[in-house]
């Protein structure tokens, strides 16, 4: 079953919760058994706070000369890492700000250090729209840049700042950020340099229906030129609190739909990820939704600064898929896709 655009449209407006459910479940059936969900532990590190990219959804930056700033130091770092290690988390993300005095080099050195330091984690290190602007006020272009982390031993860099992909949503809340077409250069750059990197979307703002599917097809487009070289996507949800957007936050059936739509359509994404982090325990339903895979995150106060709460009770958040009959197994971090000859765009 390959939808259309249009076909996507009509189940997300007129379908019944029942028939999505189906629908998205047929599809998850063709990549994972029926009855397996995965999961990882992880930390989202927030290693600096300064950012002049003033998005109006944001609830954790501060702009250089505010107070409240802050860059976490190799210690402080090692600290959150030593927390999560204790709860047997395996993998280490890093999501921050636009600082404009930190230069490509010194996230490459960082890096570096915590390679050698722990050689047994897996490191998402920065997201796409942080490498992006990292490249520009270090004027290395995304080939260079990509090759610069690529040298320093980096093997992911997440598709985090992605929300949505689309033009008119960006002019919005967030002119200063980036392009939908410099973001999908970056991320090609990155994975011709034999980086990968996932796909990502936030939805709940006060994106309209065409937005929402402006982002998927262009992420499809993207996946099938790229030879399905992103392992995962990942859907969570805007938090309203403590920024200049606010609003309301959407509900979970909202949540479960458009997964399900996200499912039955991204038909070249073989790993489905629900958010935790945001919908907690109610992230679970997703399983029935299409979703095959979840993290277990310890920390991430982008997140939390704007009203998401975390669990440190893994048993409890794991019995609540036992609960919907599924058998939550701990995964590896994902793998790096094979090389592939991917022509420059």
């Amino acid at each position: 079953m390959s939808l259309s655009i249009d076909e996507a449209r009509r189940l997300f407006l007129e379908a019944d919760d029942a028939e999505l459910q189906a629908l998205a479940s047929e599809v998850r059936q063709r990549f994972h058994p029926p009855q397996q969900a995965t999961y990882l532990i992880m930390s989202i590190i927030n290693y600096t706070n300064i950012c002049i990219a003033k998005c109006d959804y944001c609830s954790f930056y501060r702009l250089p000369h505010q107070r409240g700033t802050y860059q976490l130091s190799l210690e402080e770092i090692s600290a959150k890492i030593a927390t999560l290690t204790s709860f047997g988390g395996t993998l280490v993300a890093f999501n921050g700000g636009f600082n404009p005095k930190l230069r490509l080099s010194d996230y490459a050195e960082l890096f570096a250090t915590l390679h050698q330091r722990y050689p047994a984690l897996t490191f998402f290190e920065m997201t796409v729209a942080e490498f992006m602007f990292s490249c520009k006020v270090s004027k290395l272009s995304y080939s260079h840049g990509a090759a610069l982390l690529k040298q320093a031993g980096t093997q992911w860099v997440t598709g985090g700042g992605a929300e949505v992909l689309s033009e008119s949503f960006r002019q919005r809340h967030s002119p200063g950020k980036y392009r939908v077409s410099d973001y999908y250069q970056a991320q090609s750059a990155l994975i011709r340099a034999g980086i990968g990197s996932t796909a990502t979307m936030v939805i709940g703002f006060d994106e309209s229906l065409d937005e929402r599917f402006a982002h998927l097809e262009s992420l499809k487009n993207f996946q099938n030129e790229h030879h399905g070289a992103l392992p995962s996507f990942l859907c969570w949800t805007y938090k309203p609190w403590n920024n200049a957007l606010g609003g309301n936050e959407i509900s979970l059936q909202e949540y479960l739909r458009w997964l399900a739509i996200c499912r039955i359509y991204l038909t070249n994404f073989s790993t489905i990820r629900t958010s935790v982090l945001t919908r907690n325990e109610g992230a679970f339903a997703a399983l029935t939704y299409g979703a095959n895979d979840f993290d277990i995150p310890l920390e991430d106060e982008v997140t939390q600064k704007a009203g998401a709460t975390i669990s440190l009770d893994i048993a409890s958040l794991l019995s609540s898929a036992e609960n919907l009959g599924f058998t939550p197994l701990h995964r590896p971090p994902f793998k790096l896709p094979m090389s592939r000859d991917i022509p420059p765009q």
